[in-house]
C-alpha cells in the first residue's frame, strides 16, 4: 500500500510539472490591457492602431509604438460594423491591418467532446493503473518461494576461480580435485560402479578460504554454480525456506552437471529437537527438504553440494551421514609456507617496494588466516596512499600487522608524565622477562603508543609454527604475563588495573594447565564437562564432575602456578634493574623499540 501511494504521488507531481512548464511556456512576458471599443476606434482615429487580430470574438491589438492591448467585440456583428457604430473613421480604418483568424475544426470537436471524454480517461488511467500493480503483486507473491541463489556462469573468465587462485591448502585440494574430476568424467567412474559423493562439507575457522575454495572447484571444472547462504531460505512463513530448497535443486538439476554451495549451513542444519521449549517449524522443515533432495538424487545426476561452515559440532547427525556429505574437508589456518604463499597473491597487482620481504611478513603473522592477511595487505595499502607513496613498503606493511592484531594507534590520546612512566615500566618487565626465559616467544616490538584498548603492547612472535606445546613453555608464558606485573610492583611498591588482562590470561592458562592438560600434581585427568545449549550456539555451562575437595585442590595449584611464574618474573627484572632502565628511558624517548635494538640492549 504504501509502495501504491508512493508511485500515485509521483504521477500527480509529473502532471503538475508538466502542466506548471506548459502554463510558463504559454504565458506571454507582458499581459495585454484591456481596453474598451470606444478606446479603440479612438485610437484608430488618431491613427495610433497598426494591427488588429480578430479570433472569434476577442480583439489582439497592436499599436504603431509596438505595445499590445486587447479587447472584444459584439458577438453578433463583424469587426467592421461594430467599429462604425462607434463611429470609426473609415479612411483611418483602411490604415489599419485586420486579420481575421477562423478556428480550426479539431479544436472545435475537441472543446466539445474533451470535457466529457477527460473523466473517463482518468478513470481508466487509474484502473489500469491499480491492475498493474495488483498484477505484479501477485508475480512477487508467486516468486516469494523461488530460489535466491546467484549463479555463476563459467563461461565468464573475469569471475572464474581455479585453484591456482588459492594459495595453500594443498591436501584439501588434492581431495577436492576428485570432485572436479567426477563432474569432468562422470562415466569414467559410473562404468566401474562408483557412485558420485552427494555431498562436500569444508569444515574451519573464519576467513580459511571455504567459500572460495568451493569456487575454485566449480571453475576447475567448468560448470555452473549456484550460491545461498544458509540463512537465505529461512522466511517468517512456514513452508517457504523448503520450497526455495526445492527450487534451487531444481536449477541445479536442469544445468547439471553443477555446484549448489551453501554457505553457513549451520544456520538451517543445527540439530533437531535441540534447544528449550522445542525446534523451530520453519528452520528444520526447511533442512527436511535438503536432506530429501539430496538423498533423492538419481545415481547419473551430475549435481554436487558442497556446503562450509565453521560450526559442525552443532550439525544434525541426519545431514552428516554416509550419501549425504560423504566427505569432509579441512580447511585450517595456514602454516608459515602458506602465508607467504598467500601473501603473494594478494600482493600480485600492488606495487611493493624493494625493502619488502614477504618470508618476514609470513613469520610474524602466526594465527593469521587468509582473510586476515588480505586485510593486512589492504591496509598497507592504504597506509601508503595516505603518506601519498607510489608503494608499499616494509614499515606500513608492519604497522598493519599490529593494526590488525590491536587496532589503529591513538597518538592523539593525552596520557600524564606518571602514567606514560608506568606504561613504559609495564612493557619493559613483559620484554624483560621474555628475553631471559628459553622457552618464551622473541620479542619483536616494544611500544607505548596507545593502540586499540591497549595502553602499550609487547609483540613476542614465535620464529615457528607450533601446534603441540609443552608444560615449560607455558610456564615461561606466564612468567612473561606477570612481567608487567612484577615490574610496576618492584618499581612503585604499588600495582595499577594495567594488568588486567594480563592477570585474566595468566589465570585462563594456569587453569587449562590443571583442568585440561593434565600438567599439575593432580594427575593425568581431565575436571570439568563443557556443556552447549545448540539454540543458543555457544557455551553457557559447565559439569563439575569432581567433589568440592578436588575444586579446592584446582585452586591451590592454579594459584601455586601463578604465584611461581611470578616469583621467577620478580628474580629477572630485579637481577636485571640496569637494563630495565636503559629500556624504559628508550622508550620515553622514542616509544618504540623494534627488534634488533632491542637485542642490542640487552646484550644478544
Amino acid at each position: 500500500m504504501e509502495k501504491l501511494l508512493k508511485n500515485i504521488s509521483i504521477v500527480i507531481l509529473f502532471f503538475l510539472l508538466i502542466s506548471g512548464f506548459l502554463i510558463l511556456y504559454s504565458s506571454p512576458s507582458q499581459t495585454p490591457a484591456d481596453i474598451s471599443l470606444s478606446d479603440l476606434v479612438k485610437q484608430i482615429n488618431e491613427g495610433k492602431v497598426k494591427q488588429i487580430e480578430v479570433f472569434n470574438d476577442e480583439l489582439k491589438i497592436e499599436l504603431a509604438d509596438g505595445k499590445q492591448e486587447k479587447s472584444v467585440k459584439e458577438r453578433e456583428s463583424g469587426i467592421t460594423e461594430s467599429l462604425k457604430n462607434y463611429g470609426v473613421n473609415p479612411e483611418k480604418l483602411n490604415l489599419v491591418n485586420i486579420v481575421v483568424k477562423k478556428e480550426p475544426s479539431w479544436a472545435t470537436w475537441m472543446g466539445a467532446i474533451l470535457p466529457f471524454l477527460l473523466p473517463f480517461l482518468l478513470i481508466g488511467g487509474f484502473i489500469w493503473f491499480m491492475m498493474r500493480q495488483a498484477q505484479r503483486g501477485n508475480t512477487q507473491a508467486l516468486s516469494f518461494g523461488m530460489s535466491r541463489a546467484r549463479m555463476v556462469d563459467p563461461k565468464d573468465k573475469k569471475k572464474r576461480v581455479t585453484f591456482t587462485d588459492v594459495a595453500g591448502a594443498k591436501e584439501a585440494k588434492e581431495e577436492l580435485y576428485e570432485i572436479v574430476e567426477f563432474l569432468k568424467h562422470p562415466k569414467k567412474f559410473l562404468n566401474i560402479g562408483a557412485k558420485i559423493p552427494k555431498g562436500v562439507l569444508l569444515l574451519g575457522p573464519p576467513g580459511t578460504g571455504k567459500t572460495l575454495m568451493a569456487k575454485a572447484v566449480a571453475g576447475e571444472a567448468g560448470v555452473p554454480f549456484f550460491n545461498i547462504s544458509g540463512s537465505e531460505f529461512v522466511e517468517m512463513f512456514v513452508g517457504v525456506g523448503a520450497s526455495r530448497v526445492r527450487d534451487l535443486f531444481r536449477q541445479a538439476k536442469k544445468n547439471a552437471p553443477s555446484i549448489v554451495f551453501i554457505d553457513e549451513i549451520d544456520a538451517v542444519g543445527r540439530h533437531r529437537g535441540a534447544g528449550l521449549g522445542g525446534g523451530h517449524d520453519e528452520r528444520e522443515q526447511t533442512l527436511n527438504q535438503i536432506l530429501v533432495e539430496m538423498d533423492g538424487f538419481e545415481t547419473e545426476t551430475n549435481v554436487i553440494v558442497i556446503a562450509a561452515t565453521n560450526r559442525p559440532d552443532i550439525l544434525d547427525p541426519a545431514l552428516l551421514r554416509p550419501g549425504r556429505f560423504d566427505r569432509r574437508v579441512v580447511l585450517d589456518l595456514p602454516d608459515i609456507n602458506e602465508r607467504e604463499e598467500i601473501l603473494k597473491i594478494h600482493a600480485k597487482n600492488k606495487p611493493l617496494g624493494s625493502d619488502v620481504n614477504l618470508r618476514i611478513l609470513a613469520e610474524r603473522t602466526p594465527g593469521f588466516s587468509g582473510a586476515d592477511l588480505a586485510n593486512m595487505v589492504n591496509e598497507a595499502a592504504i597506509l601508503s596512499a595516505r603518506r601519498d607513496k607510489k608503494s608499499i613498503d616494509m614499515p606500513e606493511l608492519a604497522e598493519s600487522i599490529e593494526k590488525v592484531i590491536l587496532g589503529p594507534e591513538r597518538k592523539s590520546k593525552a596520557i600524564n608524565k606518571k602514567e606514560k612512566e608506568i606504561i613504559a615500566y609495564h612493557e619493559a618487565g613483559h620484554a624483560l622477562v621474555a628475553a631471559n626465559l628459553p622457552n618464551a616467544d622473541p620479542v619483536h616490538k616494544i611500544s607505548i603508543i596507545s593502540r586499540g584498548q591497549a595502553g602499550g603492547y609487547t609483540l613476542a612472535v614465535p620464529t615457528e609454527d607450533k601446534r603441540l606445546h609443552s608444560k615449560a613453555y607455558f610456564l615461561d608464558e606466564l612468567a612473561v604475563l606477570l612481567g608487567g606485573y612484577a615490574s610496576e610492583k618492584i618499581k612503585f611498591s604499588d600495582v595499577t588495573t594495567g594488568a588486567a588482562n594480563d592477570l585474566e590470561r595468566a589465570t585462563r592458562i594456569a587453569r587449562s594447565m590443571v583442568t585440561r592438560y593434565g600438567m599439575s600434581k593432580l594427575g593425568s585427568r581431565t575436571f570439568g564437562k563443557k556443556e552447549e545449549l545448540i539454540f543458543l550456539g555457544r557455551e553457557i555451562s559447565e559439569e563439575r564432575d569432581y567433589s568440592e575437595s578436588t575444586a579446592n585442590e584446582i585452586d591451590r595449584e592454579v594459584s601455586r602456578f601463578i604465584d611461581d611464574s611470578g616469583k621467577i618474573a620478580e628474580k629477572i627484572i630485579t637481577g636485571k634493574k640496569e637494563i630495565l632502565e636503559k629500556i624504559v628511558i628508550i622508550l620515553l624517548e622514542k616509544e618504540t623499540i623494534e627488534k634488533d635494538e632491542f637485542n642490542e640492549i640487552i646484550g644478544k
